[in-house]
């Protein structure tokens, strides 16, 4: 087991890091437990000149908001159709540490790139300590970072619904080695009339500082939706309960951050944020406001959405 320092975390920052892709398209070996996928027919170097054009345009929003984002580029060395998503590989933490993570698809092994870290110390971030969990690859183990599980870094407690890219044993390690409490379940939707595992819990659930949008149709078991209900209230945080429908729309996949005044922003999709209620988006926008951007050929194409484009930047600054 790592030995970490351990030092309580704010629940959101003010910096996160975001790749630009160069091959961009439907990632057919994430497309086997990914049902939010599906085939657009269009060629690839269109997907990815459309895909580029949405990652820019939400950048620009961001920043516009005096959001700090940092934007690697990604290049054509390796076959990197989602390093759009680099929140799966990777995750920041204020005492310094970096954690990787083993990831399900093959292609999406080689995101895993130095370049990352380099941008973020030429920024002025300073890493002391990566922990690395990758070895669990070669066992078929695999638990794909802030997708797979969703941190409550203030209350010290973090959510994984159990899926192939969510292994338990895995997930109980992190939380030994970072000091959270692990709060398991198993989280649902219907793709193709059957009950299947969601391959992400960001997918289904976002927590901010004081509110929890979350998707409770998905766990269909009445004890663990009632421990998930708890901990959440437990931890202080109002629930805005979404239905599966809205999932479909990506609108459990939202991040909240701030900007350099402390202003706080809930990130999400435009098809997010239109398919919420006006009484979801009054009791979203008594905690912050919404910045919402058109990603529909990401989500179409990479079955991801505005949470999986942003890699909090959590570490402490040289």
């Amino acid at each position: 087991m790592a030995t970490i320092q351990h030092n309580v975390q704010s629940q959101i920052t003010k910096t996160i890091l975001m790749v630009r892709p160069v091959a961009f398209r439907k990632n057919e070996q994430t497309a086997v437990n990914n049902y939010f996928q599906e085939d657009l027919k269009v060629k690839n170097a269109k997907i990815n000149a459309k895909a580029q054009h949405e990652f820019d345009s939400m950048v620009n929003t961001l920043r516009s908001a005096g959001i700090q984002v940092l934007v690697l580029d990604d290049d054509l060395i390796e076959d990197t159709p989602d390093s759009i998503f680099p929140n799966n590989w990777v995750s920041t933490h204020a005492n310094g540490d970096v954690a990787v993570y083993p990831m399900y698809a093959e292609n999406r092994r080689k995101e895993r790139r130095d370049a990352f870290f380099i941008l973020l110390e030429n920024h002025g971030f300073r890493i002391e300590n990566i922990v690395d969990y990758t070895d669990a690859e070669k066992e078929g183990l695999f638990l794909e970072g802030t997708g797979s599980i969703v941190l409550d870094r203030t209350n010290e407690k973090a959510y994984c619904a159990r899926s192939p890219r969510a292994d338990e044993e895995l997930f109980i390690e992190f939380c030994e080695d970072f000091e959270y409490f692990p709060v398991v379940f198993n989280a649902f939707q219907t793709a193709d009339g059957k009950r299947l595992p969601i391959y992400h819990t960001n997918v289904m659930m976002c927590i901010a500082e004081q509110f929890s949008v979350i998707c409770l149709d998905c766990i269909d078991d009445k004890k663990e939706r009632k421990n998930v209900v708890q901990h959440l209230k437990d931890s202080g945080k109002e629930i805005i309960a979404i239905s599966e429908k809205q999932l479909e729309h990506f609108a459990g996949n939202m991040l909240q951050v701030m900007n350099d005044k402390g202003e706080k922003f809930l990130v999400m999709s435009k098809n997010a944020h239109e398919s919420l209620s006006q009484d979801q988006v009054q009791a979203i926008e008594k905690y912050n406001k919404i910045i919402s951007s058109d990603l529909s050929t990401i989500e179409t194409c990479g079955g991801g959405s505005a949470r999986c484009m942003m890699a909090e930047i959590f570490l402490p600054k040289l």
